[in-house]
C-alpha cells in the first residue's frame, strides 16, 4: 500500500470554478464558487482546505473536490483566507473564515443558492476550521472572533482534521503552526484557546462527521476519536469513520475510496442535517 503525500496532494488539479468572489479587500479574501447544472436553488457546501494554515498551501488542489461535488448536484464556496505568512494568524485567519461564510448572504440571489441549507467541510487545518464555523455561534459577545448574526450551517465534516487545537499544540501535530496560529502568552494564550478550538466550542449544536484515515501520520486519528467521544458525551451528534488503508490526503482525492465516502457524506448530511 501506497499512501498519498504531500507532492501528490500539490498535483491533485486545480478545477477552473464558475465565479470568484472577493469578500475583503486583502488579495487572499476571496471564494471560488462552483455551481451544479440545473437551475437550483442548490445547496451550499463551504470548502475550506488545509495546509497547517500556513501560507505555502492555497485552495487550488481542492479545485478537483469542489467540482465533483458541484457535479452531484451542491454548490461549493471554496474559500480562500489569510495564513501563516501572508498576514493571518489570531484573529484574522479566523476573521476570514467567518466573513467568507457570511459572504454567501451577498451572492445568494443571484447565484441561486439555499442558506437554509449550508454544510462546512474542511481538510486537516481547514477541517478545524470548518468545525470552528459551526461553533462561533458559541462564542461570547466580548471575543475578538465575535461576529453578529453568523450564518448558521446545517452540519460540518472534517476530513483528517483538527478538532482539538490545545491537544495539537501539546502533541506537536502540525508542528509549531497550532501555536504559532494562536499566539499570545498566558493567560492570553489560554483565552485565545477558549475562543479559537472547536472543542472548547462544544458541544456545536449541529451534526459533525469525522472522516479520518487510519494510516493518517500527520493527524493521529486517535486525536480525532477522543475529541468525537468528548463531543457526544456532550450531547452532539458526532460520527467517526476510520477509513483502513488511508492517510491525510486521500480523503480529498475524488479518484480514491476515501473521496467517494466524502462525496457520499456530504449528500447525506445536507438531507438529513
Amino acid at each position: 500500500m501506497t499512501l498519498l503525500r504531500v507532492d501528490d496532494y500539490k498535483r491533485l488539479l486545480g478545477e477552473p470554478c464558475d465565479y470568484r468572489h472577493p469578500y475583503g479587500r486583502d488579495r487572499y479574501q476571496f471564494a471560488d464558487l462552483y455551481l451544479p447544472p440545473g437551475p437550483g436553488p442548490y445547496p451550499v457546501l463551504v470548502l475550506i482546505h488545509g495546509g497547517c494554515w500556513r501560507a505555502e498551501h492555497g485552495l487550488e488542489p481542492l479545485g478537483q473536490l469542489a467540482r465533483a461535488v458541484a457535479e452531484q448536484g451542491t454548490a461549493v464556496w471554496n474559500i480562500e483566507y489569510r495564513r501563516l505568512g501572508n498576514g493571518g494568524g489570531w484573529p484574522a485567519t479566523f476573521l476570514d473564515a467567518g466573513a467568507a461564510l457570511d459572504h454567501l448572504r451577498a451572492v445568494a440571489l443571484r447565484r441561486n443558492l439555499d442558506l437554509s441549507r449550508v454544510v462546512t467541510a474542511g481538510h486537516s487545518a481547514g477541517g478545524h476550521l470548518a468545525l470552528w464555523l459551526a461553533g462561533r455561534h458559541r462564542l461570547p459577545v466580548h471575543s475578538p472572533l465575535f461576529m453578529q448574526k453568523p450564518l448558521a450551517v446545517r452540519g460540518a465534516i472534517s476530513l483528517a482534521g483538527i478538532p482539538d487545537l490545545a491537544l495539537a499544540i501539546k502533541e506537536g501535530i502540525c508542528g509549531t503552526a497550532a501555536g504559532e496560529l494562536i499566539g499570545g502568552r498566558q493567560p492570553q494564550h489560554v483565552r485565545r484557546l477558549a475562543d479559537a478550538s472547536p472543542r472548547a466550542l462544544t458541544p456545536l449544536g449541529v451534526p459533525h462527521l469525522h472522516i479520518h484515515g487510519e494510516q493518517d501520520d500527520i493527524v493521529p486519528l486517535g486525536s480525532v476519536l477522543r475529541y468525537a467521544t468528548y463531543a457526544l458525551e456532550s450531547g452532539d451528534r458526532a460520527t467517526l469513520l476510520a477509513l483502513p488503508d488511508t492517510g491525510h490526503f486521500e480523503v480529498v482525492d475524488v479518484r480514491t475510496p476515501a473521496g467517494e465516502v466524502f462525496l457520499r457524506a456530504v449528500s447525506g448530511m445536507l438531507k438529513t442535517g
